[in-house]
Order: C-alpha cells, then structure tokens, then sequence
C-alpha cells in the first residue's frame, strides 16, 4: 500500500514545482510558464528535466530560493493577467469568448485568418462523432455553428487584442526604470522620402508572387533567362528580411520589367533614373541596417555589447555619408554599379548623390538622439563587466532605483583591494573575449547552428556576480 501511495504522489502535480520550476498544472499536464510545453507525464524528474536542459539561463539567472520564487511568481501572475484579458475581451458571452480563443491560437502559430472556417468546420466534424451519444449534442453543434470564426473576424479579433497588448506595453514601459532596445530599419528609413520606393516594391511583388498564376508564369521566365529563385513575399517575411527581399527585386528587375510588360502593367518608375537612384540605395543601407540588426539579436547579448553594435554603427554611418559626398561609393555595392552602368551609357548625366548623403546624415542624427541615454551611461554599462576599473559618480548611481550610493561605495572600495574578486573579472573578461572571437569566425563561415551553441555571455557575468558574498550585496543588486 505504501509504495502505491508513493506511485500516486509521483503522478500528481506538485505545487512547489511552480516555485522550483516555473510550472503550473492545466487540464491535467505540467505547463511550463515560460516556453508554454506540455508534459502529461507528471514525474518531478520530467519537469526538472525540462527546466535545466530548456532553461538554463533562467536558472542561472535566478538561482534556487527565493530569487527564483520571486521571478517564477511573476511568471504566473502575467499568465493569469493574460486569461484575464482575454475574458475581459469577452465579455459578450462564450460564443465571443471561443472567437477570441480561436483567433488566438489561429494567429500565434502564424496561420492565415481563412483558417478560421478550416477550424470550424473541422469542429464539426469531430463533434459529429465525438458527442454521438451525448443526450446535448444538438446543443454542442449549435454553439460550433454559431461561433464567429470567419477571415474577417479572426481579423477584427486580432486588431481589438493587438491594440490591447500595445496598450498594455506602453503602460508597462512608462512604468519600468528601465527597457530592452529593439531596432527597426524602417522607423528610420521608410519615411516620406524613401516611402514611395518601397510602396511599389511592394505592390509590384504582391502583383507576382500573390496571384499563383502569375507567379508560375514570372518563374519560368526566370528559368529561361537566369534560374533565379524568384522573387520573396513582403507581406510573408519579418522586417529583419527586408534587405533580402529588396536585394532580390534588384537582381530580377530586368526580369521584372519584361514580365510587366508582358501583361500591360505599367511602372514607369521602374526604368526612371531619379527613382532607381534612391532604390539602390536603399538595397545597400538595408542591407547595413540588416547586419546591424543581427549583431542586436539572439540570446545572452549584454547592455555593453549592444551599445558597442550601435557607436560603431554610427560611426560607419559618417563614414557613408564621406562615401556619398565623395562619389566613391565603396560601401553601396549596387548603387555603385547603378552609376557605373549609367555613366556608361550617359557620361554627362549627373546623378545627385549629395541627396542621399544628407539623407544618412539625417539617419545618423536619428540614432545619436534615439540612444543618447546610452551615451551618458557608458561608464554604468562598463561597471557591469569591470566593475574593479570604473568609476561611477553620482549621477550614475541616481540611475539605479533605491540603490544606497554610501554602500555602494564603501563595496566598490572594497571589491578594488580584493585581488580574488578583482581576478574574478579579469577571468569573467577573458571568457567574454573568448566568446567573441569564436562568434566573429563561426558568423564569417555562416555557422548559425553552432554559434548559438555557444555560452550566452549573460550567463557568464551573472555566474560572476552571483560568486561574490553577501557582503557586497548592493553590487550584486
């Protein structure tokens, strides 16, 4: 009996796993809370699996006790602040509250809203069978009937729970001491200059690719001509893509002229000098933007690195507008041969580079005012990885909410005559120049998979930091 007993307790949810292991129970599965994974099997030694071999950051980033207890707390309390949403989005009833469910799932595994009848009717179906011998069938199918889940509510849904998410966002920014950094391109880019030039981009690739027969057509053409592999959807790619698929237009667009003509569509600007001039240009700084962006993304970037990312962008950003100024036009690889091939054609046409250069000079302007705050805080990003190196002010330690300037100091002060801990970062930096030797040459062979192997530097200075004792606890914090 004894050991039946065990066997039971073995397959029953546990509470504290949820202060353990950011789990919580649903529906009779262990659900993680922060990846959102289902185990049916409830075995502590599945869901501690789970945790240390999906979640080591976050273990590492919060250790056992009551930092992991806080954090995993929080966890719950945003999905219990989410559920709560969605029931407030409902409050029409449950044939709105199985809409927005609906919509929901339809757009988080990144379906397209026609899907919404696909799931209906697929309901129908099931329930057909599933309920046969249930004496409220009748009533089951009827509310599977009545349910909204048409392309244009799936839809609406989505914007009525986007807007409330942006909502939330902004209230949680305005209130936050401080926030993650988040570029993109087209904030700086696609304004009113430049927004003419992706607009029809954009209706051109949407004019091919998204008619089916259109699109079969342009890519046997392209077979003929040069086995290109056509062109890529805009509205179908992430912004990170965006310099992709402008780089794929530019190197089919004679292709793309001929096929317009081939079915009397005309864009005269496909062939104007002055448009194709700010095209081109805007193939090559996307493309620096795109690498920028790269060097921004993935796991385990510190504060320090993406400030670092950001000066030296600015800093090529002057060195562009010099290219522009001076004509060389070494750093704009297709607007280079764009002039090569109209200078051949036309040796007296003047092209007006200096428009572009005042342009990035406007967008180099954009970034010194959008991250001017990093500037000032250079040296308290720097404290973070040399903490026996930096000297931080008064004004440095006002930036850290409810931080004690007379212990933080006197624990500095500390640190510095402490050869241990100072040995402790001179290690901690090591490591970290390591990492980014081995990042520079896996990105130079394109060896994503494995980069992202690699020990996320976060880890390393929370590790660090996390070594030192209790008596420099306002540095830790």
């Amino acid at each position: 009996m004894a050991k039946r007993k065990k066997d039971d307790e073995y397959r029953t949810f546990q509470d504290e796993w949820t202060e353990e292991f950011a789990f919580v129970e649903r529906a009779g599965s262990a659900v993680c809370l922060i990846c959102n994974d289902k185990i049916t099997s409830l075995k502590r030694s599945n869901v501690k699996r789970h945790f240390d071999t999906r979640h080591a950051t976050f273990a590492s980033k919060y250790p056992a006790g009551d930092s992991r207890k806080k954090a995993c707390q929080e966890l719950l309390s945003r999905v219990q602040a989410s559920q709560q949403q969605l029931r407030v989005w409902t409050r029409q009833g449950d044939y709105n509250s199985a809409s927005f469910a609906g919509s929901l799932a339809i757009v988080r595994n990144g379906k397209p809203f026609t899907d919404g009848e696909y799931a209906k009717t697929f309901m129908l179906d099931v329930a057909n069978e599933l309920f046969d011998d249930l004496p409220n069938k009748d009533k089951i199918i009827k509310r599977i009937q009545d349910m909204p889940l048409s392309a244009r509510t799936v839809h609406d849904r989505t914007i009525v729970m986007a807007n409330k998410v942006e909502e939330t966002q902004v209230k949680d920014i305005n209130a936050a001491p401080f926030f993650s950094l988040a570029l993109d391109e087209s904030t700086d880019m696609c304004d009113r200059q430049f927004g003419e030039v992706m607009s029809l981009v954009i209706r051109v690739i949407n004019f091919i690719v998204a008619r089916a027969l259109n699109d079969r057509q342009f890519k046997t053409l392209l077979d003929e001509v040069n086995n290109y592999p056509g062109l890529l959807l805009h509205s179908n790619v992430r912004w990170l893509s965006r310099g992709k698929v402008l780089s794929r237009f530019a190197a089919c667009l004679n292709e793309i002229r001929t096929f317009l003509e081939m079915k009397g569509v005309g864009h005269p600007e496909l062939a104007d000098t002055e448009w194709l001039l700010k095209f081109y240009y805007l193939v090559d700084l996307t493309e620096h933007l795109n690498q920028l962006n790269v060097k921004m993304q993935g796991i385990g970037n510190t504060v320090l690195s993406l400030q670092q990312a950001v000066f030296a962008f600015e800093n090529k950003l002057e060195l562009f507008i010099t290219d522009l100024e001076t004509g060389r036009l070494l750093h704009f690889e297709k607007l280079s041969q764009f002039k090569d091939a109209c200078t051949a054609s036309e040796p007296i046409q003047n092209l007006d580079l200096h428009q572009l250069a005042g342009c990035t000079s406007s967008l180099l302007q954009s970034f010194k005012a959008r991250f001017g705050e990093f500037r000032e805080h250079t040296r308290l990003f720097k404290f973070i990885t040399h903490p026996n190196e930096c000297s931080l002010n008064t004004a440095d330690l006002n930036y850290i909410p409810g931080v004690s300037v007379r212990d933080f100091e006197a624990e500095v002060a500390d640190l510095k005559a402490s050869d241990m801990w100072v040995n402790k970062f001179k290690s901690l930096n090591e490591d970290l120049e390591r990492i980014t030797r081995q990042k520079a040459e896996l990105a130079s062979k394109h060896m994503w998979t494995e980069m992202k192997k690699l020990q996320p530097e976060d880890q390393l200075i929370l590790k660090t930091w996390n070594a030192l004792p209790v008596t420099y606890h306002t540095l830790q914090r």
